[in-house]
């Protein structure tokens, strides 16, 4: 069978890689330092954000600045970010002004799960660390994150290049897992459900149905863990 040359086209066009699965006991591998390896999560039908939560999993060597979580617009880079200043320094941003949460240092890399809520109706940012809340501070009250932008994981986004302008000195490399997304503030039950991977109602980015757009080198394998240990 001969492919029509405007198919021919449409294929040559098609990103390295892309899908909608249950991504269940995998991992996200970005293996190196990278200007072009990202993951593009989609999301259906994206409305102007006012209230959120973010859970995800992660694990890196890594000891200098990285983005885990973004979401530009053609008029933020940072609408809304997940970045780590360092091992210890985890900087939320909304609205392109951040404030950041100082952790203690680890002695060994391990698997980290944090939990991340905004809420635009009183400012209040929330991390959640393994489990553990840190003191609620404040950010952004009255903002409302626009539509139309690009949720990316392992890179920093340029606000003129959305989904693909990225800042290879603030990219990520290691492992990431388990991303879920709610346009609301989880309560604490929830948190601790989605801490330990149980179903929250009404995600808007799931990790057993993700709906992602690979770029560049990044892979999709099996989460490796040691016997009887549960990160």
């Amino acid at each position: 069978m001969v492919l029509l040359p405007s198919l021919l086209l449409i294929l040559a066009c098609l990103p390295a890689s892309f899908g909608q699965k249950d991504l269940s006991n995998k991992v996200f591998v970005f293996p190196a330092l990278s200007a072009k390896a990202a993951v593009v999560l989609q999301v259906p039908k994206p409305q102007p954000i006012t209230k959120l939560t973010v859970s995800l999993r992660y694990y890196t060597l890594l000891n200098r600045s990285f983005s885990l979580f973004s979401y530009a617009t053609h008029s933020r880079e940072n609408d809304f970010e997940i970045f780590l200043n360092a091992p210890d320094r985890f900087s939320i941003a909304v609205g392109g002004s951040a404030v950041e949460f100082k952790v203690a240092r680890e002695e060994k890399p391990s698997w980290k799960n944090i939990c991340v809520s905004w809420d635009s109706t009183n400012g209040l940012v929330q991390l959640w660390l393994n489990g553990e809340p840190l003191p609620r501070v404040g950010l952004r009250k009255g903002y409302t994150i626009n539509t139309g932008g690009s949720f990316v994981l392992g890179q920093n986004q340029d606000q003129d290049n959305i989904g693909r302008g990225f800042d290879i000195n603030q990219s990520f490399v290691g492992e990431i897992s388990d991303v879920k997304m709610w346009p609301r503030v989880l309560k604490n039950i929830e948190i601790g459900l989605a801490n330990n991977n149980l179903e929250v109602a009404a995600p808007l980015i799931a990790w057993r149905y993700l709906n992602y757009t690979i770029r560049g080198v990044v892979y999709v394998e099996d989460i490796l863990i040691p016997p009887n240990v549960r990160i």
